[in-house]
């Protein structure tokens, strides 16, 4: 019997190949607007060679969340226990950055995994937390170490949501020298209430549409964008879901004039904060301080736009993506203008890194609005930029 030809050329890695080409377009496109088509197409075979190694798309995602968490946790456990600081955080640093295409599955993807495989993961993500914790105590012996813990890991974690184009090597080291200086942060040292921000009032429902659009922001930030009915959005206003369509095109329609909302308000805030600061120094915090403030009093309307974005279809989508480049142009230019030594792509890297802080610093805190958690986010993110 003769051997199969087809089988002699199939490389022997050919399953994990295929789960980090799975990694690249779920983090890309999101776990709903992913096919199994373009996952095949990017390691170069059938759907139906695909099918041979996964028997659908979610074994496949869930696949690809358990590869990145045993990567941390593997990289983690070869460090020795009672390592310094530097060497558990760049161990993370390492895998984060020299997996990024594919990182950002994890920081919104995962919810759309079943309860079982979330508990999982949170087990596996919960033993490198854990390792980070006990690092950044020994270390620096402060309050809320926990708190610094996640904004460090928020800042290695930011390059898997941005495309900018740096060497892995310089991006290793800005993202560990930005992680551990967030660590080393006290952020009960740092108040900036004496800085004032005026955000933009929450817009208030005047219209039918803008009734429609607020109902349906927090309930794509709870379920996300693809779980949501527009059956659950018309009960939420009192109308028949035929009647949405006098009002939106489609679904879509709803989750593009959230993302443009948030990237309003934002730009509002903005404009607002940079208004007779001192220096350029003065504006990065003063652009911290907004951006931290907009997260806790917009975080459903934001975590919507930085989660679905990529959902747009791509006429939908460039409105908000070029809105969110002119708001990273902002800081990029005033973060330069406070340390010259940086170039365009790591001033942006370090903006994201920032964003990063934000987002798992407000996670860690459930997003309990205070002045004094405010502040303490605000310190972290100014830490991470290296003011």
């Amino acid at each position: 019997m003769s051997a199969d030809p087809a089988a002699a050329t199939r490389p022997r890695n050919r399953k994990q190949l295929i789960v980090e080409a799975a990694g690249r377009v779920f983090s890309e496109r999101g776990y709903h607007a992913a096919s199994m088509e373009q996952i095949a197409a990017g390691v170069g075979i059938s759907a139906a060679a695909l099918y041979r190694h996964f028997p659908n798309k979610y074994a496949l995602f869930a696949e690809c969340a358990d590869l990145m968490a045993d990567r941390l946790v593997t990289s983690l456990d070869e460090v020795p226990s009672g390592a310094g600081l530097a060497d558990v955080l760049g161990a993370v640093t390492r895998v984060t950055v020299a997996h990024r295409a594919s990182g950002g599955v994890y920081r919104w993807e995962a919810r759309y995994l079943n309860s079982e495989d979330r508990r999982h993961l949170r087990t596996k993500f919960g033993h490198v937390v854990g390792r980070v914790d006990e690092a950044v105590q020994r270390e620096y012996p402060l309050p809320d170490e926990q708190l610094r813990a996640a904004a460090a890991l928020g800042a290695i974690g930011s390059i898997a949501m941005h495309h900018t184009s740096i060497a892995q090597r310089r991006a290793d080291e800005l993202l560990l020298a930005s992680a551990l200086r967030v660590a080393a942060t006290d952020p009960a040292a740092t108040r900036s209430g004496t800085r004032t921000v005026e955000l933009p009032a929450q817009p208030v429902p005047r219209t039918r549409r803008a009734e429609i659009l607020a109902a349906a922001i927090p309930l794509f930030a709870r379920d996300g964008f693809a779980s949501v009915t527009n059956g659950q959005i018309a009960e939420a206003v009192g109308l028949a879901p035929s009647a949405l369509y006098r009002h939106y095109p489609g679904k879509v329609d709803i989750l593009a004039a959230a993302c443009l909302q948030a990237a309003g308000l934002l730009a509002q805030g903005v404009d607002r904060s940079l208004h007779e600061v001192s220096g350029p120094h003065d504006a990065v915090v003063a652009l911290a301080v907004t951006y931290v403030a907009y997260s806790f009093e917009y975080t459903a309307l934001n975590s919507v736009a930085e989660a679905e974005v990529a959902g747009l279809p791509a006429d939908l989508r460039r409105p908000v993506v070029l809105a969110q480049r002119e708001h990273i142009a902002v800081w990029e230019e005033q973060l330069r203008l406070a340390r010259p030594e940086l170039d365009p792509r790591q001033a942006r890297v370090l903006v994201h890194a920032g964003f990063g802080v934000a987002v798992e610093a407000g996670r860690a805190l459930r997003w309990q609005d205070s002045p004094a958690h405010r502040d303490a986010v605000t310190a972290l993110v100014v830490g991470a930029l290296g003011l």
